[in-house]
């Protein structure tokens, strides 16, 4: 009967694999390949490795060597056994090969060197394949969307590119929209193309080179189309780099005691409402034609020494020169009307798609004499740019009431939101009625006004005069 045992003598580290080779009557090289396929695959083996390591005794005396393989213990086989051992330890000691030792243990240490040199670049072919795998991922949508784009570029076919309402609105340089299209395709295009194809090579190690022409032709295109692209960058800084303006002055024909009404309208061709706001965009009239539409419109309102209030429409657009900047600016439409004390505003300009897009904006300036009353419709809180020193306007109060002074704007009707605030924090009073007494002061009558409430309140002097209330 066989008996589990640890074959220290046949084993390469506990001699476990060994033993239960011996057990099962199997050959212990299978029952290795075994441990090692589980421990690779599953990451199990090491903990019952030591388990059996432990709960199995090592086979050391000749009687359980002969247990171990299962071979009776009697006295021939005992003396059998230990004769064997005798002559391998002879044999041994006689077949010693110094050098062949010294070259064993030198074999040995270049084999372990081997062995971590492979399982390093083991590890660096893993990791390659998966960094190839991330360029090709990255990589090829974005060649992808370049293709799309140079096809879709200036229209709204497919997908609508984040730059796409820049170059619709204007066509911004004097090259045609499919020539930029097509140069950055090539400026970008060009360098995703190699990294696709250095994750293609991380992934195939026997994918073979484009070849110089191929690697030259496109690296001469990558050049040519980054200094074209850099050009055209500097030509449209050029036309950015000048502002003109033009002025017009409209009189505000109004009796000095009629109030003046403001209000911002839209056009229900372009916009929903008019607190929609676009910085500019490319959409047709009523006419079905092309036209650059913004809602770049400001207003200010100012004091003026005149007699009669009046409006100044000035309007301002970029261009390479002062000469050209004036002639776009020229080429805005804006428009705006009065009637019956109403000064209705336009919310939006257009010009020509033809003028592209120079920062075309409209500023306003309504100038108003001193003591003029106005009101304002909610729709002005969005394109009033007043300073608040000057003018605060009131939220989108309607009925609020404005009249100009010296040196700002007063609301004749508003509470001031700030003092009740601050107001209230501290004290809370609450009155019916008040009524006018007269205090002598020094010998002399003045009238003061004394505040009724639920409580009895009344009003001394002291003797410096001071008048003092009491509850």
């Amino acid at each position: 009967v066989k008996k589990l045992y640890r074959d220290r003598d046949g084993g390469m580290i506990g001699g476990v694999l060994a033993g239960l080779g011996h057990y099962f009557g199997i050959d212990k090289v299978w029952i290795r390949i075994f441990a090692l396929v589980l421990l690779l695959c599953y990451g199990v083996g090491v903990i019952p490795y030591i388990i059996l390591w432990i709960v199995m005794p090592e086979a050391v005396t000749t009687a359980e060597k002969l247990e171990m393989s299962g071979e009776p213990v009697n006295i021939s086989n005992i003396e059998k056994k230990v004769r064997e051992e005798i002559e391998n330890v002879s044999d041994r000691i006689k077949n010693v090969n110094y050098d062949e030792m010294g070259n064993q243990v030198k074999t040995g240490a270049d084999k372990i060197a081997s062995n971590a040199g492979k399982f390093f670049m083991t590890l660096f072919n893993i990791f390659a394949k998966i960094l190839g795998v991330i360029l090709i991922l990255s990589a090829l949508p974005v060649l992808v969307m370049l293709l799309i784009g140079i096809f879709t570029l200036g229209t709204s076919a497919f997908v609508e590119f984040p730059w796409s309402d820049f170059i619709q609105a204007g066509n911004f340089s004097d090259f045609p929209v499919w020539t930029f299209g097509l140069l950055v395709f090539f400026a970008v295009g060009i360098p995703f193309f190699y990294l696709m194809i250095l994750g293609f090579k991380l992934l195939l190690t026997n994918m073979k080179s484009l070849g110089n022409i191929v690697n030259y032709t496109l690296f001469a295109l990558w050049v040519i189309s980054l200094v074209l692209l850099i050009s055209i960058a500097l030509n449209q800084m050029m036309e950015y780099s000048t502002q003109g303006r033009v002025v017009t002055k409209q009189n505000l024909a109004m009796n000095a005691q009629d109030t003046l009404q403001i209000k911002f309208t839209h056009n229900d061709y372009f916009a929903k409402s008019v607190h929609d706001r676009t910085d500019f965009t490319i959409t047709q009239d009523s006419a079905s034609q092309n036209v650059l539409y913004s809602n770049n419109v400001r207003l200010t309102i100012a004091k003026t020494e005149e007699s009669m209030p009046y409006l100044q429409v000035e309007k301002k657009a970029k261009g390479r020169d002062l000469s050209v900047a004036k002639q776009k600016a020229e080429q805005i439409k804006y428009g705006f009307k009065f009637e019956n004390n109403q000064l209705i505003l336009d919310n939006y300009i257009l010009t020509d798609v033809k003028n592209k897009f120079r920062d075309q904006e409209v500023e306003l300036t309504l100038y108003l004499p001193k003591g003029t009353l106005f009101k304002m419709d909610n729709s002005v809180e969005r394109y009033n740019r007043t300073n608040d020193d000057f003018f605060n306007l009131y939220g989108e109060d309607e009925n609020a009431l404005y009249q100009v002074e010296s040196s700002h704007v007063k609301c004749l009707n508003c509470v001031d939101t700030e003092f009740d605030e601050e107001f209230n924090e501290d004290t809370v009073i609450t009155a019916d009625s008040t009524r006018n007494v007269v205090i002598k002061i020094n010998g002399k009558k003045q009238e003061a006004t004394e505040l009724i409430n639920t409580k009895k309140t009344s009003l001394t002097i002291d003797k410096n005069g001071i008048i003092i209330k009491k509850e």
